[in-house]
């Protein structure tokens, strides 16, 4: 009796690491980062205009470009997400 006691734990012991492996992959997905996504607006800071300068022996009309200020709104932080991805092994 103690016999197959010893012998059925043994085996029991042997077979149960092996029933743990027998599922089937389905599918595999690769660790991804997103990186931040901002929301971006100008504000204006000086207009565009004209200046008359003197260049060397000439006057000349210079225009100067309108200036902005960019603000920027964080939208979502950067994350990981799971994408679908060939498996390897």
């Amino acid at each position: 009796m103690k016999l197959s006691l010893i012998t059925a734990a043994v085996f029991i012991g042997i077979a149960a690491p092996a029933a743990a492996w027998e599922g089937k992959v389905v599918a595999c997905y690769d660790k991804v980062w997103v990186p931040a996504s901002y929301k971006t607006h100008k504000v204006l800071h000086s207009k565009g205009y004209t200046k008359w300068e003197h260049r060397g022996d000439q006057l000349a009309e210079v225009y100067y470009a309108p200036m902005y200020i960019e603000k920027k709104t964080l939208v979502m932080e950067g994350h990981y997400v799971k994408r679908k991805a060939p498996c390897r092994n």
